[in-house]
């Protein structure tokens, strides 16, 4: 399973979908892209958003800390 976050260090938002796929045990990486620009660009690329928090779960696009998705595409 393949699990990015794309995140900023000042999104709460982005705390809590991070802390929440620890808390299941769920691997992911984390991009910063207030700091990483090919990130940044990456996320809007495959999101059509500017906004964080952005979830690439096994290629599914998640914009926003929407818990319902997270848990269907995770199995949870």
């Amino acid at each position: 399973m393949s699990v990015k976050v794309y995140s900023t260090p000042s999104c709460s938002w982005c705390v809590k979908a991070k802390d929440y796929l620890k808390s299941n045990n769920i691997s992911f990486e984390e991009y910063d892209v207030s700091k990483d620009r090919n990130a940044a660009t990456e996320m809007v690329s495959k999101s059509g958003q500017r906004g964080v928090p952005v979830l690439d779960i096994n290629d599914n696009i998640i914009v926003g800390f929407d818990k319902k998705n997270i848990d269907k595409l995770l199995g949870l």
